[in-house]
């Protein structure tokens, strides 16, 4: 990649200096209304919506006309995305800050490389011997970040209809996370994954050395190596932990740990719903990749999630984005997409380190409807902060309640129709006026099974890449994580010396 060493010279090449940006500003400042878009532009879901074989995505009712949608997908061209995404592909090293590669997606290629093909192996031949020995039924991953949120979201989400084993889930160091989840455990019959990418995560190792006591006051210390084993890079450290080698699941450096789920770290899936079912993820996220390289930008859904994303942050000033499955089994989802796009996105320096002076990556909340509509919903349809709505409905319930289901979809579309068109109030109560026009976008999946999950997740994933191109930033390193940790770290070690006299006083109160 060619840098450029002259820092004037990268402000005049930032983004909005771009010409095209310059365009999309002024269509900004035109009025515009989603009724009168739907109004006169009679063709309109034919160029805002796109179907994939049942996975369907619709746009049509945001706040971009045909004129912007072009004019994105020219910006788009004018950054090199297409480019970009080639990169990405072929393994070039993209994450400039970590000079590494970015190859999540070679995870689940149908045809995978050598030391994918080698891991996926050794993980299916580990996870059959498991449930054939029948000797443990329960399963703690312990695990924080990418190494917790993504599996854990897609056991909730699976669970119900594919659950082999329990899995429990232990990320936080406070101590009544792992408290809560060893209170539900039988010794000699649960397995430990200790998700580690360096093996020196405080509070995985702090969370696994409690759980090693725990096991070895029940079971002895020569259980350990029965009861427990290391998802890392880091061989020696997990050997030395008292794990056996051949129980050491790695995996390469170029995996991100918010993108890590397709790797090792989905071993807790494949234990607790069946290999075959993680397979079937990786099938669904493979034909989302495909679909991504190959299909035209403007019929490309990753793609048009991402320019219209973009569009409504940059140049409407909607800086929220809520994301609302209408699916209790999807609870977790919005807190996978709030460490995934906020991780990789909220970022103010650009990737070639100068502060860029536009607004990047959305603040994002959300919880499954209809949940959420007794929660913040207000504020989606009358707070004067507009807040980008990403519905998600799953077609096919795994349930036998046919009306709670037509319930549940019937809603997801009158707020739909709410958000879109509002609601003139008369002058005695205008506590009821809904101005409308409010953007949202649909995607439907055909069923909630392994296969269009994994479509839905690597969306998500694209989608996020599509934006830190338009916005210039490398979405795959996540700098401002460190420094609390750091002064954490300080703060115990140092305790007596802090000179911040608010801090001071809160070690004392703490009683650290």
């Amino acid at each position: 990649m060619i840098t450029i060493k002259c820092k004037w010279l990268r402000i005049f090449l930032m983004p909005n200096k771009n010409t095209i940006w310059q365009q999309l500003e002024r269509l900004a400042k035109q009025s515009i209304s989603v009724p009168n878009l739907i109004k006169n532009e009679p063709n309109r879901l034919d160029h805002f919506s796109v179907d994939l074989d049942g996975f369907y995505f619709d746009a049509s009712k945001t706040r971009t006309s045909q004129q912007t949608l072009d004019s994105l997908i020219t910006y788009a061209k004018s950054c090199n995305l297409e480019d970009w995404r080639s990169k990405m592909f072929a393994g070039e090293r993209i994450n400039n800050t970590e000079d590494r590669a970015v190859l999540h997606t070679a995870l689940r290629a149908s045809n995978p490389r050598k030391e994918v093909a080698k891991s996926l192996a050794h993980m299916k031949r580990f996870v059959q011997q498991t449930h054939q020995e029948k000797r443990i039924k329960t399963i703690v991953n312990i695990g924080i970040g990418g190494s917790d949120l993504g599996p854990r979201m897609v056991y909730e989400a699976l669970k119900s209809t594919q659950q082999k084993l329990n899995v429990y889930y232990v990320s936080n160091i406070d101590g009544h996370d792992l408290q809560a989840v060893l209170k539900q455990c039988e010794a000699d019959k649960t397995l430990f994954i200790i998700a580690s990418k360096t093996f020196t995560t405080i509070e995985t190792l702090t969370n696994a050395e409690t759980a090693k006591k725990w096991l070895v006051n029940k079971l002895g210390q020569n259980a350990v190596k029965d009861h427990f084993v290391a998802l890392s890079t880091n061989s020696q450290a997990a050997q030395e932990f008292g794990i056996d080698a051949d129980n050491i699941f790695p995996f390469e450096d170029w995996v991100g740990g918010r993108f890590s789920l397709w790797s090792s770290i989905g071993l807790s899936l494949s234990l607790g719903l069946g290999f075959d079912v993680f397979e079937e993820l990786l099938h669904g996220a493979e034909n989302m990749d495909q679909h991504f390289l190959n299909a035209p930008l403007e019929q490309n859904i990753p793609v048009l999630m991402g320019l219209i994303g973009f569009w409504h942050i940059s140049f409407l000033n909607i800086h929220a984005l809520a994301c609302l499955p209408y699916d209790q089994r999807l609870e977790f989802l919005p807190l996978w997409l709030q460490q995934l796009d906020m991780e990789s996105n909220g970022k103010e320096i650009d990737r070639n380190g100068d502060k860029v002076d536009y607004i990047t990556g959305p603040y994002i909340y959300g919880q499954p409807g209809t949940n959420g509509q007794h929660a913040f919903y207000q504020h989606i349809h009358q707070s004067p902060l507009l807040t980008f709505c990403e519905f998600i409905g799953v077609i096919e319930p795994n349930h036998p309640y046919k009306n709670q289901h037509e319930i549940l979809l019937a809603n997801l579309v009158g707020q739909s129709l709410a958000l879109t068109n509002g609601q003139e109030a008369s002058k005695d109560e205008p506590y009821k006026q809904f101005n409308g026009s409010r953007p949202h976008s649909v995607l439907l999946l055909p069923s909630l099974s392994p296969f269009h999950l994994g479509q839905l997740l690597a969306t998500y994933e694209h989608k996020i890449f599509v934006q830190g191109i338009l916005w210039n930033l490398n979405s795959f390193d996540q700098w401002g994580v460190e420094l609390g940790k750091t002064l954490a770290k300080k703060v115990l070690d140092d305790k007596n010396n802090e000179t911040d006299v608010a801090a001071k006083e809160l070690v004392k109160r703490l009683k650290l």
